[in-house]
């Protein structure tokens, strides 16, 4: 008797001992990424379930930290859409099971999560939005009938509740489908339902009931390809404990979806470790393996190695250097027309009208561009400054052309730059770049010509008085500037002198002078020298006296400059700093600056920075300016 009680008891415990066996691996399992989504690429979704508790997994692609990671647990704060079979073959106590599991699934739910409701049975109704709350879920699924109609729209009920989630804020995403047959009725194929799934980023977790003429290979598929897992009850009564394993099962699963900075066809090796649980390896292939961009077929004519990264690098630069060389081909032709221009008047009448009719279509072309670029921008007052700047500067440039040459090389670079780095951010400041640098080099031409003709300035008044006080009018005393000085304010006196010959008033082609070459000593000199000429007396005592005057200005500039040498200095360091530092520690360690460079919250910390940059900058040179 004592034997039988104990096998009885035996027995008894053997169930309960098998399913601890079963149930304890499960919960002590280590680290495992369960799927890899690369329908959204460059993003991907990767799947990892983790031991439970454990924090959210260090992911690597190719042994380096993954950078912009966003990771969701399915078990903490997510998006829900539950979908309910109500066919006609879950008539009476199977539905009643159903819905009954269902609500206590639902009850269970955190009091933040957002769980929709979507019944399928001829056809797929989202019952509640993926907004609602697990109590407004509940009491939508108690409302919930069998359908009149026979019929089976899985497929469309996984794209019904994709739709729903993919209007949610939420990055944690699911779909829990709960049927006892096939799709038989949907206007959706499976194919359809896993993109909408995946388009979504929502893993799909499938439960069949079990029956006769159960299928579970489509469910099964719609799991497998998502990301989610497939579970079987074998009577509707049997929903509750499988339930209960889903929930235990969502609150390991780790949502992780991050940019990656691979090439399309490129095969990459994911790790994902738990610190203190272990870790798992995963081998996947991106989309447009074998010359092919994200399933589009490669072209014949273009080489494998061309899409490479080295190949798209190498015909990035080969087109810069076509534009480029277009560009100086097109500049050269227009030297040679400039030149001809200038020689015709010295040559003779056959030989001008030759060559007015060998001139060149590039010529024509180019002075085409010009002309539609300068009347469209003619009211711009930023292009009218482009011109002054020109004429200051004393490049043989109009500004259309100068326009068309900086929109070139903001191309060129922009296209280089993007390339290089594979970063919009960057492809953008290197047009910026670009635009800026013929323009800068125009600027400075023109600052070497002021700073030079400022110098020149106090000799060219004391040159004008001394003729004065010889007994030589007004006009030449400017003659003997041109004659005697020195470029550029012989060059410029010399058209001073050309204009009133052709009929301008002296007072006017001054006006011009001083608006044209910018210099505030020269617009001083033009206003004494205008109200002198109109309420008379001794010009050659006005222009000693100013000629004195601007030195002494000068001298005092000077003395300012040195003694701000050190603010401009510190300016120098301070907006130098960040990119040096920048630069160096990019090349010691690439990954510790890839979320600079590569994340969202990274293009706006640099945005950021270059603001505060441009504003101290102006700051400083606010303070070590002066305007005497």
């Amino acid at each position: 008797m004592r034997r039988r009680g104990y096998l009885r008891r035996l027995l008894r415990v053997t169930p309960f001992a098998l399913a601890a066996l079963v149930v304890a691996p499960a919960a002590l399992a280590g680290v495992r990424i369960a799927s890899v989504d690369t329908s959204a690429f460059p993003n991907l979704r990767v799947t990892v379930v983790a031991p439970k508790g454990s924090a959210a997994p260090r992911l690597a692609e190719d042994g380096r930290a993954a950078v912009g990671v966003s990771a969701a647990n399915l078990g903490r704060s997510k998006a829900m859409i539950v979908a309910i079979d109500r066919s006609q073959s879950m008539q009476g106590k199977p539905f009643a099971n159903a819905i009954r599991a269902a609500r206590g699934f639902v009850a269970a739910a955190a009091a933040d999560d957002h769980i929709g409701v979507v019944v399928f049975g001829r056809s797929a109704i989202a019952v509640q939005g993926a907004e609602g709350s697990p109590g407004d879920a509940e009491t939508a699924l108690a409302g919930l009938t069998v359908d009149t109609r026979s019929g089976t729209a899985l497929y469309d009920a996984i794209v019904a509740a994709a739709n729903q989630l993919r209007q949610d804020p939420r990055p944690g995403r699911a779909i829990v489908v709960v049927t006892d047959g096939t799709d038989v009725s949907s206007l959706r194929n499976l194919d359809q339902a896993v993109a909408a799934a995946q388009q979504a980023r929502a893993s799909v977790y499938t439960i069949g009931i079990g029956g006769p003429q159960f299928d579970p290979s489509a469910l099964r598929e719609l799991a497998s390809r998502t990301g989610g897992t497939y579970r079987q009850a074998a009577s509707s009564a049997a929903l509750a404990s499988v339930y209960a394993s889903l929930e235990d099962e969502l609150t390991r699963t780790w949502q992780i979806s991050y940019p990656t900075a691979a090439r399309p066809g490129d095969k990459l090796r994911l790790n994902a470790t738990v610190p203190g649980a272990g870790s798992a390896t995963s081998v996947v292939a991106l989309p447009g393996s074998g010359g092919s961009v994200l399933g589009a077929p490669a072209s014949g004519l273009i080489p494998s190695i061309g899409y490479s990264s080295a190949g798209t690098l190498v015909v990035s630069l080969i087109a810069a250097l076509l534009v480029l060389a277009a560009c100086g081909f097109w500049f050269a032709s227009g030297k040679g027309s400039r030149l001809l221009a200038r020689l015709e008047p010295h040559m003779g009448e056959a030989r001008k009208t030759g060559n007015s009719r060998r001139s060149t279509g590039s010529a024509h072309a180019r002075k085409r561009l010009a002309d539609s670029i300068e009347s469209a921008l003619a009211d711009v007052k930023q292009f009218k400054a482009l011109q002054r700047l020109i004429e200051r500067a004393d490049v043989p440039w109009r500004a259309g052309e100068l326009a068309a040459v900086a929109a070139g090389c903001a191309f060129m670079l922009g296209l280089v730059v993007a390339v290089a780095s594979a970063s919009p951010l960057f492809g953008v400041l290197g047009m910026a770049v670009g635009f800026s640098i013929p323009i800068a080099v125009v600027y400075m031409k023109a600052g070497a010509r002021l700073k030079r003709f400022e110098n020149q300035l106090p000799d060219v008044l004391i040159t004008v008085a001394a003729s004065l006080k010889a007994g030589h009018s007004f006009r030449q005393g400017i003659q003997s500037v041109v004659e005697e000085g020195a470029e550029p304010a012989a060059k410029e006196f010399k058209r001073v002198l050309t204009e009133t010959q052709l009929g301008k008033p002296m007072d006017d082609a001054l006006g011009s002078l001083a608006e044209r070459v910018g210099s505030e000593n020269l617009s001083f000199v033009v206003t004494a020298v205008t109200i002198q000429r109109q309420i008379g007396g001794s010009l050659a005592g006005l222009f000693d006296m100013v000629a004195d005057t601007v030195r002494q200005r000068q001298q005092f500039a000077r003395k300012i400059r040195s003694l701000t040498a050190m603010g401009r200095m510190s300016a120098y360091v301070l907006v130098a700093l960040p990119f040096f530092m920048a630069f160096i520690v990019s090349l010691m360690n690439s990954a510790y600056m890839a979320p600079l460079f590569h994340t969202g919250l990274g293009h706006a910390m640099i945005i950021g920075g270059l603001t505060m940059m441009a504003l101290g900058s102006l700051m400083l040179k606010k303070i070590v300016s002066f305007r005497g």
